[in-house]
């Protein structure tokens, strides 16, 4: 035993080595990434150290007790799991060489796994893993066909290369580069292991000041006019509680409170939790709606399905969680299908493609002549509450912004809406009107 701990010991002391060798974190932070890589070998329970090798299910299970855990912080677990990333992908990988057999043999295949499984180690969100996914395809296929170079030999010129080639060649808008920019950039990081380096000389699609499209009062109760059932109330949830369009798709009946009139809304934007508004308005007609999904859930049951899909590790920490009520979406499928990551046969929550029908028709109907998205309910959320005297903090609060220079845009919107001055023509004229031909 006293053997076993000594090689554990001195791996966890060349673990410490290798990240200051390779400059990958702070000295000071050096013992704090070996901690992380401890915990994890006891809570495997994994002694031969000279077998060891990445297993996603362990991982996951280990950084979900770490997060279900109240003493650790946010920045605990986020260094934990960046401790696993490099002890497995980065110090493992350059002792078997399995990552750089990977790389040279050009096996785009293995890379792109490879990818996958540090995304989903991170606990992005699937809609972020296939966006990633698609823009290192593309870079890959640029770097082979256009630099034709091996993916061992890319370098942050070729990153700056690829961005430059968005903008000038392909003339993407500024988001969209800046989408690509991130994927590439965790490519660069955490899958080949290599810093970007300075790339303040990338050349960047311009992105001037955008102020966001609103609907006003008389506009949202002409939408919502236009709506019936279940329509109706996704679009008012939306509106009423300043909801991102997957925040309402990713809704579970356990986040709904009655009693309180709140919804919790479970790692929005930022792997943040918060809480907002349930609009009374929508009440009655959400009790309603959740019988007929118990029902449809019940049937599940009764058919050998009725699981969803659990956050994180959750399902093996909790093997019985994702039949129960609690767990179930708010707004599930119609059918069932094949979750994309698991396998399994379950019925998910409701498609963003599905909600953005329901807007466009209702834009149709309404005879809205408007460049608006789901979204724009709710930048009408924020802004009519502004509007209503609330405080811009607690809009804040209720959008889950991060910065508060983020909630700002809506007293500009505000402002416009509210404090336009008067047109120079109505002054001269004094309320008379122009003759139509």
């Amino acid at each position: 035993m006293g053997k076993m701990a000594k090689t554990i010991n001195d791996t966890l002391l060349e673990f410490q080595k290798y990240l200051l060798e390779k400059n990958l974190v702070p000295t000071k932070n050096t013992p704090f990434f070996a901690h992380w890589v401890s915990r994890f070998l006891n809570y495997a329970r994994r002694n031969d150290l000279s077998t060891i090798e990445y297993q996603e299910t362990a991982v996951l299970e280990f950084l979900e007790s770490l997060k279900a855990d109240k003493h650790i912080l946010d920045w605990q677990h986020k260094q934990a799991s960046d401790s696993l990333r490099l002890y497995f992908f980065h110090y493992l990988g350059k002792t078997d060489s399995r990552t750089a057999k990977v790389i040279n043999s050009q096996n785009i295949t293995e890379i792109i796994q490879k990818t996958k499984r540090l995304i989903r180690l991170k606990h992005y969100a699937y809609s972020t893993e296939r966006t990633y996914i698609q823009w290192i395809e593309r870079f890959l296929e640029y770097i082979a066909q256009t630099i034709k170079k091996k993916i061992s030999d890319v370098d942050s010129t070729d990153f700056k290369n690829f961005i430059s080639h968005l903008a000038l060649k392909q003339r993407v808008s500024a988001s969209t580069q800046n989408q690509a920019f991130n994927a590439i950039l965790f490519f660069f990081r955490y899958v080949l292991g290599k810093e970007a380096g300075n790339i303040s000389d990338t050349v960047r699609a311009k992105r001037g000041q955008k102020l966001p499209v609103v609907f006003s009062v008389d506009e949202i109760k002409r939408l919502l006019d236009c709506l019936t059932g279940r329509d109706l109330l996704i679009a008012g949830l939306i509106y009423g509680a300043g909801l991102r369009l997957m925040e309402l798709a990713r809704l579970r009946v356990k986040d709904v409170d009655m009693d309180l009139n709140t919804l919790t809304i479970r790692s929005g934007k930022g792997d943040k939790d918060r809480t907002t508004i349930l609009p009374v308005a929508v009440k009655e007609q959400l009790k309603n709606h959740l019988i007929e999904v118990k029902k449809l859930h019940e049937n599940d049951l009764s058919r050998g399905h009725g699981e969803v899909h659990l956050p994180d590790a959750l399902n093996k920490k909790y093997p019985k969680a994702g039949r129960q009520w609690a767990w179930q979406y708010v707004f599930p499928t119609n059918n069932l299908s094949v979750d994309p990551r698991s396998g399994r046969v379950a019925r998910h929550h409701i498609s963003d493609t599905a909600i953005q029908d329901v807007m466009k028709k209702a834009l149709v109907k309404a005879k809205i002549p408007k460049h608006a998205t789901v979204h724009t309910l709710r930048h009408s959320f924020a802004t009519h509450l502004l509007m209503n005297g609330a405080n811009i903090r607690e809009v804040q609060e209720l959008l889950g912004h991060k910065n508060v220079e983020t909630t700002m845009i809506y007293t500009h919107v505000l402002r416009d809406m509210s404090h336009a001055p008067k047109s120079p023509l109505d002054t001269l004229l004094q309320g008379k009107k122009i003759k139509s031909a």
